[in-house]
């Protein structure tokens, strides 16, 4: 391996990179001029630039700017950068140029470079490939920086969060099915209420989820508008008018989504409101994934002092000092993810909000962001589903004793004797333990038989 630095230069001169990159000057400012938090752009939204700048080359092609020598020496380079195997010289970190600049000329040296070697000439030759001559043909940072997030954000929901969010929904449907026999005590405010069927606490989490597929396909509706071909400031200046429609028909055929050209570049350039809906979005699905998790961490509280009416799989010891302890460690996981989303979403709200004038200059930072979001939240789901909600079990018996021992069975009774005199009872069973059909019993409060009806935990579940 060569370690003596080669000499490239830019507009600005030259400047000493590392013999074996395939990055060249312009990245290697950005590398000394960022050494911030070492956080990189994912492989995702890598791929996403790849797709980009392989498809403008198909398109240049088409269009008669690009020969076909140097057409097809992008395209091969970029087919290289799409499948991940020039991720090693994408090394910049996301605290950078607020347009992200420095991550486009990355990529727009990378493959200059690789089309040299390809061509057999020289690292830094920039011929037959020149970095902006030719990669980025048609091109600003300003728009095909933001378009390759809308790529990555659609692609990720698409392949990723949705099928998660699918499958978890499959999962918490048949759990409702499963546990529809099972009556329990209802609970509000945390205090005991009227007995409700597990089985329709779970259908509520079901449609939760359902609300949640939704909210993503809204997502990615919020991002198939782009702004390929505004070009520096939305005019358009130096991109053929036919590009960016070449450049969408070939990303469709690539990615399954319906990308379109924005009908006007200056709000897509100078916004990021997309990306800020999609994001919100998120959050909302977060919101309801932490408090599906929170119930079902509390429902299998115990196993012999807490609620215990679920039992959750077990998956690993929960104490290094109390032997056979089992804690609810997938809803804690998956709790802590969605308060990393609830976050972000603050930080994509802030940089969403940073456009002045024509451009948005916290696109990096926005971009890391989402694209985290979508990742933790569908590696989050999926494992949550598999290692918890797939092996939930119901304790019938916990759930129907809780039930039995309830101050509040005592509110079917209010119809019938009323309000007060229910009260009287309630009161009577806080004070002494037993049970309200005990105490009714005793007291003769009705028939056994009329009794027996109007205490009947599944009648007052409102469903058979």
């Amino acid at each position: 391996m060569q370690t003596t630095p080669r000499i490239e230069e830019d507009s600005m001169g030259k400047m000493e990179v590392p013999a074996d990159a395939l990055y060249g000057a312009s990245t290697q400012r950005a590398v000394l001029n960022f050494p911030i938090s070492g956080y990189r752009f994912s492989r995702e939204f890598t791929r996403a630039l790849g797709l980009l700048k392989w498809a403008s080359a198909e398109a240049n092609l088409e269009l008669g700017l690009l020969d076909e020598e140097r057409a097809t020496l992008i395209s091969r380079a970029a087919e290289e950068m799409i499948k991940g195997s020039l991720d090693a010289h994408f090394i910049l970190d996301i605290f950078q140029t607020g347009s992200g600049t420095s991550t486009n000329m990355n990529a727009n040296e990378v493959l200059s470079n690789r089309c040299c070697q390809l061509a057999g000439r020289p690292i830094g030759s920039k011929d037959p490939v020149h970095p902006n001559d030719h990669v980025n043909m048609g091109q600003s940072s300003n728009d095909i920086i933001p378009t390759a997030l809308h790529v990555a954000v659609g692609e990720s929901l698409r392949n990723g969060l949705l099928p998660a969010l699918e499958h978890l929904h499959e999962a918490l449907e048949r759990k409702s099915l499963e546990f529809w026999e099972v009556i329990k005590i209802g609970r509000t405010h945390l205090m005991d209420a009227t007995p409700i069927r597990l089985g329709q606490e779970f259908s509520g989490y079901a449609r939760q989820i359902e609300f949640g597929l939704l909210r993503a396909g809204n997502a990615l509706a919020a991002i198939e508008e782009v702004p390929l071909g505004g070009t520096a400031v939305g005019t358009g200046l130096n991109c053929h008018p036919e590009f960016p429609s070449k450049v969408m028909h070939h990303l469709w055929n690539r990615t399954g989504i319906a990308f379109r050209e924005a009908r006007n570049h200056f709000e897509a350039q100078a916004s990021k409101d997309g990306l800020v809906q999609a994001s919100g979005q998120l959050k909302t699905i977060a919101v309801s994934l932490f408090k599906i998790a929170n119930d079902i961490r509390w429902l299998g509280s115990g196993p012999r002092c807490g609620i215990g009416e679920l039992t959750l799989p077990p998956t690993q010891p929960g104490s290094s000092i109390m032997p056979g302890k089992i804690n609810p460690v997938m809803c804690e996981m998956l709790m802590q993810v969605c308060a990393q989303v609830i976050g972000a979403d603050a930080t994509i709200t802030w940089a969403g909000a940073n456009g002045n004038f024509e451009l948005n200059t916290m696109m990096p930072v926005l971009g890391y962001n989402i694209l985290e979001a979508i990742r933790l939240l569908t590696n989050a789901v999926e494992t949550f589903r598999s290692r918890c909600v797939e092996g939930l079990t119901a304790d019938k018996e916990r759930s129907e004793a809780l039930v039995e021992i309830s101050m509040a069975m005592v509110t079917a009774l209010t119809p019938i004797i009323g309000y007060d005199r229910a009260a009287e009872i309630a009161q009577e069973s806080a004070d002494t333990g037993r049970t309200v059909r005990e105490i009714c019993l005793d007291w003769k409060v009705l028939p056994e038989d009329e009794l027996d009806r109007a205490l009947d935990p599944a009648a007052m579940t409102g469903a058979s």
